[in-house]
């Protein structure tokens, strides 16, 4: 039988206890490392944001890690936290692990600011610089017509997809014009502490995260979450893409990191125990895909035949967009794997039988 939620988060440490930041403040993590936490309109309504005390092209300041989205909310605490936690020193640069919205959202009003430039995988740089100007992968026509292939195919659902064209615009307006890229391997100095970057793939394009072995510091964004499980899913712009394996695949990059290392996740609490937290998420899989796979020797399955199995609670629409994206990452692992086969019914449908 699996484990709660509440007893897999009991086998984790939580060193800074239960005490958030304070709206427009921010909470010493580790030396020269500060967090700071805003909220967000959604189901999962916080982002957690990292300031790194720096020094660069002679200058001292701070290092921003990720931005969330834009509103005028968010401005407003930003400017708080410019007045309460900076010390009257600069924005040197802005940092961003990954494209999606909370990450990314006020990165362009942050780097204008502050006359600083965004540091970003290429990758996630080309792909919110499209997002912005288009309705890739999150809304409008081609996302619609995606779902429906799947199995979410009632006239109010594609509808209310369809709809959707302006979401990703609406929370990233624009996005720098320039930007230096990071990439695996990079080690980016940061306030006299090397920065490792570590590439992740499955939940965005290519994320990054950042490892400090002399704080022993692991800022994860969203690969490593402490209490949830990240968000993997397929998008419309690469309909047969295998991005669960690419994400447990990319999660295992890791372990070579100490098991009492700090980490840093973009939602929840900092915690202690990696190692277990990453064995947690693979079993997590594993028992999802198991079910899946259970589905789909009872009768062939579209993604949305499966969401209750993967999600037995009720989902609005922006929850229902992540769980089939979701879903379909799992048919599609064991597709891949070849325990799975599909094939498109007369409505035009993708389904999973057993192989």
């Amino acid at each position: 039988m699996s484990l709660s939620r509440d007893q897999l988060e009991a086998r984790l440490q939580y060193p800074l206890g239960d005490a958030l930041p304070e709206a427009g403040r921010a909470r010493p993590v580790a030396p020269g490392v500060k967090w700071v936490r805003m909220g967000l309109p959604f189901a999962l309504d916080h982002i957690n944001l990292w300031l790194l005390r720096d020094r660069l092209d002679g200058r001292e300041g701070w290092t921003v890690v990720d931005c969330c989205i834009a509103r005028d909310e968010t401005r407003a605490q930003w400017e708080q936290v410019f007045a309460n936690e900076l010390d009257g020193l600069p924005v040197l640069r802005v940092i961003v692990t990954h494209m999606h919205p909370d990450h990314i959202g006020l990165a362009q009003w942050l780097c204008e600011r502050w006359d600083c430039r965004l540091w970003i995988s290429s990758t996630d740089y080309l792909m919110a610089r499209l997002g912005s100007q288009t309705t890739t992968g999150f809304g409008g026509e081609a996302a619609a017509a995606f779902f429906a292939s799947h199995g979410l195919n009632d006239p109010e659902s594609v509808a209310k997809v369809r709809a959707r064209a302006n979401y990703y615009p609406s929370l990233v307006p624009g996005v720098p014009a320039q930007s230096r890229r990071l990439l695996d391997g990079l080690v980016v100095t940061i306030g006299g502490h090397g920065w490792r970057c570590i590439s992740g793939y499955g939940h965005a394009p290519e994320h990054m995260a950042l490892w400090c072995e002399a704080l022993g510091v692991l800022i994860s964004g969203d690969m490593i979450l402490p209490r949830i499980s990240t968000n993997v899913s397929v998008y419309d712009q690469e309909p047969e893409a295998d991005a669960l394996t690419l994400f447990l695949d990319s999660i295992d990059k890791f372990l070579p990191l100490p098991e009492d290392t700090l980490v840093l996740p973009s939602h929840g609490r900092p915690f202690r125990g990696l190692h277990e937290r990453i064995r947690q998420l693979h079993e997590h899989h594993a028992e999802r895909l198991a079910e899946v796979m259970a589905a789909c020797r009872e009768k062939p399955c579209s993604a949305n035949d499966v969401l209750p199995v993967l999600f037995p609670r009720a989902l609005d629409l922006h929850q229902t967009t992540f769980a089939m994206g979701e879903a379909v990452a799992h048919l599609h692992r064991l597709w891949h794997a070849g325990a799975l086969q599909r094939s498109r019914d007369d409505q035009g449908v993708w389904r999973f039988k057993a192989a």
